[in-house]
């Protein structure tokens, strides 16, 4: 874990496979038994895992610790404060990964008008297994390292000599299971008593999506318009007596009239994770079965179950108990951890891409180890599972441009009947990840 000065940062950070308390900070699967191995405590307080990410959210919950929009400071994730910037000597192999492909703006015509460009970035190194899907379909090669499993999957599922307990099935979900679990995620999964990263200071917010196609604004009570009501009441905070209600944005006063108010569509820009299931207690730093909370879904854990079987030992069966689900938006990045609160390290985590691509990186078991590089597509699913939960891993980059987001399919299912699904995931990925917490 890291050490508690690091905990008290304040900026923005989850897995691919991770709960709310991991997104890196600046703003914004054959199964190896691994439940009698785990790390003694002092070497885990040296990791970054879930519950230390958790601490960041509690300060900032609306920009939950994934590093995002806005200026990059190395500082964020690894602790080294705003002091100078780290040289190439002293970054981890895994940082320097993390920078190779992170978002970065060309600024040599910051005068001009013209939209910014983000820097070319080499992706040569980038492993790209729907290219290797296509290669072994025409003839049987694989690259140097990667083997094939058979599955009772329409496509075989690939795993990495050197990274034991790691699955990739690559265009796992059609077309049509991806913009369900889109839909579902946007307008179901943050419904109460599901918590999101927004509970902290609005509390438990009701119909977030309809309330920003409509264009809503959730004012605080004891704001001349609060009183209005509207059908999508919010209730009161654990965190705060405050109480904040969505009002029609014509009703809203103007600014320096009093009250509070901030725009539905701003918040669902800002919705960073959703967590369904078991809910993780940040104050105890383990999951707790008395908080209120919603099954995950008979569909979700149907599929969940059917994706987890190449990594289950025979006559054994994967069983979902908690979910989050991560939302990202341009420039957004998921900062290298681990995964560790769960009881059992053999049970994998099943982690689901929707929208934009992105790069997933998976590290070794320091982060001195070199990452492997890899796009991940809408539709595609990684498995995660004894030896490999023990890998850092992030996602440093998502690519929201026409060119790069490869999210033609999905537009074409989605276009003129859910524009509003269209709107937001022509420039956003959504992660969902299932885990067996004991």
């Amino acid at each position: 874990m890291l050490k508690s000065s690091q905990h008290r940062r304040t900026k923005r950070a989850s897995v691919e496979t991770s709960p709310p308390h991991q997104r890196s900070a600046t703003r914004n699967v054959s199964p190896v038994a691994l439940a009698d191995h785990r790390r003694p405590v002092e070497t885990r307080r040296e990791t970054l895992s879930s519950a230390s990410l958790c601490a960041c959210l509690l300060l900032l919950p609306s920009d939950p610790p994934f590093r995002s929009r806005g200026a990059h400071r190395d500082g964020g994730m690894y602790g080294e404060g705003k002091g100078r910037e780290p040289s190439d000597l002293e970054r981890t192999a895994f940082r320097k990964a993390e920078k190779k492909y992170k978002l970065y703006y060309d600024d040599s015509f910051k005068s001009s008008k013209k939209k910014k460009q983000p820097k070319p970035v080499d992706l040569s190194e980038v492993l790209d297994f729907k290219a290797i899907l296509g290669s072994f379909r025409r003839n049987g090669a694989l690259p140097p390292g990667v083997a094939a499993l058979s599955s009772g999957f329409d496509c075989p599922v690939f795993c990495l000599d050197n990274r034991p307990g790691f699955y990739f099935i690559p265009g796992a979900l059609s077309i049509e299971e991806q913009c369900h679990w889109i839909r579902e995620s946007l307008t179901s999964f943050p419904q109460p008593p599901n918590r999101t990263n927004h509970n902290a200071i609005y509390g438990p917010i009701h119909g977030l999506f309809a309330a920003a196609t409509e264009r809503k604004v959730l004012v605080e009570e004891g704001s001349p318009v609060a009183s209005l009501g509207s059908e999508f009441d919010c209730f009161e905070s654990e965190e705060s007596v405050q109480r904040w209600k969505f009002s029609e944005e014509n009703s809203v006063p103007s600014r320096g009239h009093g009250g509070k108010s901030i725009s539905a569509s701003v918040l669902l820009r800002k919705l960073r994770w959703s967590t369904l299931g078991l809910q993780f207690d940040w104050s105890k730093r383990n999951y707790d079965v008395s908080l209120p909370h919603n099954k995950i879904p008979d569909a979700l854990c149907q599929l969940a179950k059917r994706m987890a079987a190449p990594t289950m030992p025979k006559g054994k069966e994967f069983k979902p108990e908690a979910a989050i689900v991560n939302y990202f938006g341009s420039g957004d990045t998921l900062g290298g951890h681990l995964d560790d609160m769960e009881a059992d390290w053999s049970k994998p985590i099943v982690s689901m891409s929707l929208g934009c691509k992105a790069i997933f990186l998976l590290g070794g078991k320091s982060r001195d180890d070199a990452p492997v590089a890899m796009f991940l597509r809408s539709g595609d699913i990684v498995l995660m599972a004894g030896e490999a939960r023990e890998c850092f891993h992030g996602v440093p980059r998502i690519f929201t441009d026409k060119e790069n987001a490869e999210i033609d399919p999905l537009e074409s299912h989605f276009w003129h009947k859910d524009d509003h699904f269209l709107d937001y995931i022509k420039s956003s990925r959504i992660n969902i990840n299932i885990r067996q917490v004991f």
